[in-house]
């Protein structure tokens, strides 16, 4: 069986595009058959449809509000609409399919017709955060990293919402605690500044934890595989490490998130697929507690800086460790047709294409895009296809597999 080839299809513009070209409404039930006989020709394998889930009105109105943004708008469109600006997809409110693409149902009848033609599905799991606009913020604050006080990178939730929190609480005694607020802090990467349109779960509660269990089993319910955001910043030593200055009431568990999880997932889905998002030479671990595929993002470095004697020792290294998910781009690096030229392309993706692990490419990717969709975008950037690069991915991928 050849490795998996992965398709990323960024949902919300693709349908918006759909719907543009076909001048009618278009949702995950409507997709035209075309679609999919040219997944299938190209030996796609799976499917990710980035951005499937319910985002909310709070985290919207922060991406409108970045001039950033608004600028990239303004470049993009010649103005800023602000219905062009919508929630990030990683801002999660609900694990529930978006109404906009069509609800639970119309993602059922998509995955129906991927199977027809032998794809699989694979959508998103962000554990690491919610959205502002999740009820668990809510009904359930002390399950987020948080602080009686007012911090830096925190934001302030309603005394009431705080006492009803009643759900595997770090507090067994929630109506006696002396603070008159609760501050909760945003998701964040250690290295960055955090994503003030999330809030940050605390994976040292075992409350958090079950909780999100619940959550990765409803998703596998629905689909072939996860694409699992930020995977290593759930590692026990990653974790304590970043919220060191919020100190929990509770002993954090010995086990790994990570090996539960997908255990538990595996019971019901035995081949259910999980690929790790990770950085920071942290791969081979998450490997070692059940991920089947873990990003490779040293090979994208050094492909795309050209280090031709980094290449070889970096295969070595990687050899038997972990099996990689390898790419040329994907909705967080720049679009590759922006960074190399058309010869050293074609050299990189047939040489990508002939590794081992997993393969994935990109929305875009196959007709040249150059300029990179900000998540936050309602539609695409509008930009023609690059007739050469095109027609060489169109000669190509039917004998990649």
């Amino acid at each position: 069986m050849p490795p998996p080839l992965v398709f990323e299809i960024n949902t919300r513009c693709w349908i918006r595009a759909l719907s543009d070209k076909l001048a009618r409404p278009v949702t995950l039930a409507t997709v035209p058959d075309q679609e999919f006989l040219s997944w299938r020709r190209s030996g796609f394998t799976h499917i990710w449809l980035m951005g499937v889930w319910t985002t909310g009105s709070k985290s919207r109105d922060i991406a409108r509000a970045q001039p950033w943004l608004q600028t990239l708008c303004l470049e993009a469109f010649g103005t800023f609409q602000p219905d062009d600006l919508v929630s990030s997809p990683y801002a999660i409110a609900d694990y529930v399919v978006s109404e906009s693409l069509g609800g639970p149902a119309a993602l059922q009848h998509f995955r129906s017709r991927l199977r027809r033609h032998g794809l699989g599905l694979i959508l998103d799991f962000v554990p690491n955060h919610l959205g502002l606009d999740h009820p668990w913020v809510a009904s359930r604050p002390r399950q987020f990293v948080h602080s009686f006080e007012p911090r830096p990178e925190t934001f302030q939730v309603a005394a009431a919402s705080r006492r009803s929190s009643s759900v595997n609480n770090c507090d067994p005694n929630p109506e006696t605690s002396p603070a008159d607020a609760l501050w909760i802090a945003h998701g964040k990467d250690p290295y960055f500044p955090a994503w003030i349109d999330t809030a940050q779960l605390d994976f040292r509660i075992p409350g958090t934890r079950a909780a999100m269990v619940d959550v990765l089993q409803s998703i596998a319910d629905q689909c072939d595989g996860v694409r699992c955001d930020m995977a290593m910043l759930l590692l026990n030593d990653v974790f304590q490490g970043t919220w060191r200055h919020f100190p929990s009431l509770t002993v954090p568990p010995h086990d790994e998130f990570w090996a539960g999880a997908i255990s538990a997932v595996r019971q019901i889905h035995p081949g259910f697929l999980f690929i790790a998002e990770a950085y920071w030479n942290l791969e081979a671990r998450l490997q070692a507690l059940g991920f089947d595929y873990v990003y490779d993002k040293t090979l994208y470095d050094i492909l795309t800086r050209r280090d031709d004697p980094g290449l070889q020792a970096h295969l070595q290294a990687v050899s038997g460790r972990f099996q990689p998910v390898r790419f040329l781009e994907n909705h967080d690096e720049p679009r590759i047709a922006s960074i190399l030229p058309f010869d050293e392309q074609k050299a990189a993706t047939i040489f990508l294409l002939r590794q081992p692990g997993m393969r994935l490419l990109h929305d875009g990717q196959l007709t040249g895009r150059r300029r990179r969709d900000p998540v936050q975008f309602a539609r695409y950037w509008p930009e023609p296809p690059d007739p050469e690069i095109t027609a060489f991915h169109d000669a190509l991928l039917p004998f990649a597999g």
